[in-house]
């Protein structure tokens, strides 16, 4: 039996297939699912302060309406309403989640003020969270921010963190960083044990109709593996960090890939809402199938064979990539494009 266990952030998983944030994990029933399918691990969707903020300040104006006019009027509203405020709703299913699956439970945190990000991180740790994800989901829209004073926010938003709680901390990271893989070693110093390569910005779209800036959610594709698959190529084996490849993945072949390049563990999500959880174990056996046919005896003999470790130069390396595939481009047969292509090349 090929041996699929591997080590994320401590915790030991039977397979790298992690279920990460998604609507599945809003109720009880959804974390039910998820283990059932097959994921080693469930990530929770966010906890977003901003959103417990607007909620607490809609709760303050309506509790005191009227109160300046009608002197009873507080009267009529009860002191506490469990669940209905604050991240309470939020901390209640953690912790029934975590006493419900037997899997491990990652919390995930979307942050604004610095004390939001540490006080709610020590709560969710309180409520039983096995890990915690700190997303910190930002555009640096800023002209008069430096890159590096964005950095510099980051680095000091985990050490806070890290001195607030103690469960293993990962940090999901856009792909904008100038320098990832400084960025990843910085991390590992103030206390982070790994990073979720990328986090996926749904960009808005502009409708002309009613000239109005609209959201757009699609579903990741393949392609969009590439781009964090070719940097958890680049960092394996500079930082001690845990790796964690997310977007595109849709089959055994996908996870393979990112372990190839040395993913700790693969994120699930897309695949999962088009095809249910059972597809976790639909993947687990295609690796299995595929590692015992190519002879291998655990997954640990595959992470990091196809990583950056192979190149003495780095640069030549990424720069040999990218030549390699400009040159390897060739037409599509059935394009219409084919002939414009022919006669600038007997040009």
């Amino acid at each position: 039996m090929i041996d699929l266990r591997t080590d994320y952030l401590g915790l030991s998983l039977a397979h790298p297939l992690v279920a990460s944030s998604s609507p599945l994990t809003k109720d009880l029933d959804g974390f039910r699912r998820l283990e059932a399918g097959g994921a080693a691990a469930i990530v929770m969707h966010s906890l977003f302060e901003e959103e417990v903020r607007a909620e607490q300040r809609a709760f303050d104006h309506f509790s005191t309406a009227g109160a300046d006019v009608f002197a009873e009027a507080t009267g009529y509203v009860p002191t506490e309403v469990p669940g209905a405020v604050g991240p309470e709703t939020y901390l209640h299913l953690l912790q029934s989640a975590a006493r419900t699956v037997s899997v491990p439970v990652i919390a995930s945190l979307n942050g604004v003020t610095p004390g939001g990000w540490t006080g709610y991180a020590a709560l969710l740790q309180e409520a039983g969270a096995s890990a915690l994800e700190l997303n910190p989901y930002q555009l640096a829209a800023d002209p008069a921010l430096s890159g590096a004073e964005v950095e510099e926010r980051l680095i000091e938003l985990v050490a806070s963190v890290r001195e607030r709680v103690t469960v293993p901390l990962a940090v999901k990271l856009s792909p904008y960083w100038s320098a990832p893989l400084h960025l990843l070693r910085r991390l590992e110093g103030v206390g982070a044990n790994g990073a979720v390569l990328f986090n996926r910005f749904y960009q808005p779209d502009v409708d002309l109709e009613s000239l109005q800036v609209v959201p757009r959610l699609a579903l990741s594709t393949p392609e969009e593996a590439r781009l964090p698959v070719r940097w958890i190529g680049l960092a394996y084996g500079r930082s001690a960090l845990d790796l964690a490849l997310t977007s595109g993945v849709r089959d055994a072949e996908g996870v393979l890939k990112g372990v190839a390049a040395g993913a700790t563990v693969v994120m699930l999500t897309s695949e999962i809402l088009r095809r249910g959880p059972g597809r976790f174990s639909e993947i687990v056996a295609g690796m299995r199938a595929w590692l015992e046919d190519q002879e291998y005896a655990s997954l640990d003999q595959l992470r990091g064979s196809l990583s950056r470790l192979g190149s003495d130069d780095e640069e030549a390396f990424t720069r040999a990539n990218y030549r390699a595939t400009l040159e390897a481009w060739r037409p599509d047969p059935t394009s219409s494009d084919l002939a414009s292509f022919a006669r600038s090349e007997a040009e």
